[in-house]
């Protein structure tokens, strides 16, 4: 017998020693990329947003507000999935029975015969359905209705929904099984539940869009495989939901003569650029405190707009007055460039002048009026020439001669504040 003092990193007071890993580690260059290839889903703006597929073996959380289309939208992907990628789909609902699951996808046509269906609430089962379809990819709706024996708590408790994903993560990585988890999200938008399970999972995407429209946004917010920062947009319909390649159009008004109060900007959602309109309507003069009311714009921006163009010109006399915002397509526009396009809408409506249709306005305004200068513009000016609009005004700096770049069949016009956009706005309108 040999005396042996064991040494290393204490926890809780007990000593670690190290052991054999399973597997040991290998000079970067010799270990293949091959099974983290993305496979494509067949649906192209989730594609998008992933990064070109679902990898095997990859776990993604989608949360997004009831009723929104979420189920609808898997039940497509997996119908893709069981025609194209050579390996059965499994959807498994906690929330609706197989026979509710099967009208809906009636009603789609996704009645493919390498697409499983069941109903569980209980993870063993769940497990159990894996083991006898063997499928590629994995839906489940929802985690929050999965319940596993082995915990305590009940469905949809903390640890529960702690326990069973990081067991579906386990299993996902263990088997190569692309997993789709449904999440419920909370009042705020938020994602219902711990904050670990945004940490356990590889994708985290929100499904948004207001229910009296048609229009869908799946936006990234994790992805340890692509660009955290896309955005796809889908459109519903009474046969189910489809991509929208090119969906500016949904945000556009077309008139048959100009009208005042609106004006056309480009806005960013994640890497895309989408031409919106703004509309504005300033009402009757009223006692004591006018309202200001938006619809998919920023409210406290629309107040600041409303003072710089008070302060700033002398035509306008807006304190005592109703101002209705709003955007068309029921797109939500917050970020700062839109502040110029609100100012001009403003401004043609106060003053009853009806601003050129093929004219856009992208830039932020200051409260000392001046405008400022906002991020990808150059893309912002191809989707709007590609849509056909001929005049653009834009911060100073951000123009064909500042940066070497710019639409040749657009005319680029720097404008410094506010006053000088309105000057512009109303050459280009009376040319």
């Amino acid at each position: 017998m040999v005396e042996h003092t064991v040494t290393g990193p204490t926890v809780s007071g007990r000593v670690v020693s190290s052991r054999m890993p399973s597997e040991p580690a290998r000079p970067i260059a010799t270990i293949s990329a091959a099974p983290a290839r993305a496979v494509p889903t067949g649906v192209s703006e989730l594609d998008r947003v992933l990064g070109g597929g679902l990898v095997p073996g990859a776990v993604v959380l989608l949360a997004g507000e009831p009723g929104v289309g979420k189920s609808t939208l898997l039940l497509d992907v997996a119908q893709h999935w069981a025609i194209g990628a050579g390996s059965p789909s499994l959807v498994v609902s906690g929330e609706e029975s197989v026979s509710q699951v099967r009208l809906r996808a009636e009603r789609m046509g996704t009645l493919h015969e390498q697409l499983y269906l069941a109903a569980e609430s209980d993870l063993a089962s769940v497990l159990g359905h894996l083991d006898a379809v063997k499928p590629g990819l994995l839906v489940l709706d929802s985690v929050q209705t999965i319940s596993t024996t082995g915990t305590e708590g009940v469905p949809g408790g903390v640890t529960q929904v702690r326990a069973v994903t990081a067991a579906l993560v386990s299993v996902a990585k263990e088997r190569g099984i692309a997993t789709v988890l449904v999440g419920h999200v909370t009042k705020d938008g938020q994602v219902a539940g711990p904050r670990v399970l945004e940490h356990l999972v590889d994708v985290v995407l929100h499904f948004e869009g207001d229910k009296h429209s048609s229009l869908r946004l799946v936006r990234g917010v994790k992805n340890r495989f692509g660009a955290a920062d896309e955005v796809g947009c889908f459109e519903m319909h009474e046969g189910g939901i489809s991509s929208l390649a090119d969906p500016s159009g949904l945000f556009l008004t077309r008139y048959a003569e100009p009208v005042p109060g609106t004006c056309v900007t480009v806005a960013m959602e994640g890497r895309r650029a989408l031409v919106t309109e703004v509309q504005a309507l300033i009402g009757a003069t009223v006692a004591g405190s006018p309202r200001r009311t938006v619809s998919g714009l920023d409210s406290a921006r629309l107040a600041m707009v409303l003072a710089v163009l008070q302060r700033r010109t002398e035509r306008l006399t807006l304190h005592d007055r109703e101002v209705f915002a709003a955007t068309v397509g029921g797109i939500r526009v917050v970020e700062p460039a839109a502040d110029l396009a609100v100012a001009l809408a403003v401004a043609s409506g106060g003053l009853n002048l009806a601003i050129a249709p093929h004219l856009v306005a992208i830039g932020e305004v200051g409260l000392t009026g001046e405008v400022r200068r906002v991020g990808a513009v150059p893309r912002r000016l191809a989707e709007a020439a590609r849509l056909g609009f001929k005049v653009a005004l834009v911060p100073p700096g951000c123009g064909p001669a500042s940066t070497g770049a710019g639409p040749e069949q657009m005319r680029v016009t720097e404008v410094t504040d506010v006053r000088s956009a309105l000057h512009h706005a109303a050459r280009a309108s009376a040319e």
